[in-house]
């Protein structure tokens, strides 16, 4: 009787091991979802893209009366590469990416540039850009 308990508590635990071996590995492999990067001006989302679904880096300019900056886009993350204000702090902030929590501001342009995981671009359609 007691061969037969300890049988039973050794396949119990080979079960639980195994379903939580596989668990992890489902978490850990699966593909990750979508970031979508938000481009704000005056408090206005202006552009979204989704930075997990870009194939190819380019680059975007938005400009208005106020000035202009010029956006690197590159598969998972994104940066200023060049602006004509005055203090350039847009600039030097970096890339922003998945790890990023903090945004990047343009305050003489009033522009902002979030990162969202998970999200869709502000028209609710996935932006893909190529």
């Amino acid at each position: 009787m007691k061969t037969l308990k300890t049988r039973t508590w050794i396949i119990l635990f080979a079960v639980l091991f195994a379903v939580c071996g596989a668990l992890t590995a489902i978490l850990l492999l699966r593909t990750p979802t979508g970031t979508v990067a938000n481009v704000y001006r005056d408090g206005e989302c202006i552009w979204s893209v989704d930075l997990s679904k870009v194939e190819k880096p380019f680059e975007i300019t938005f400009s208005d009366e106020r000035g202009s900056n010029t956006l690197r886009v590159e598969r998972g993350r994104i940066c200023v590469i060049e602006a004509d204000c005055p203090d350039h702090v847009c600039e030097r902030t970096g890339w922003l990416g998945d790890g990023n929590a903090a945004p990047i501001v343009c305050l003489p342009h009033r522009l902002v540039i979030r990162i969202e995981k998970n999200a869709k671009s502000a028209d609710g359609v996935d932006a893909v850009a190529g």
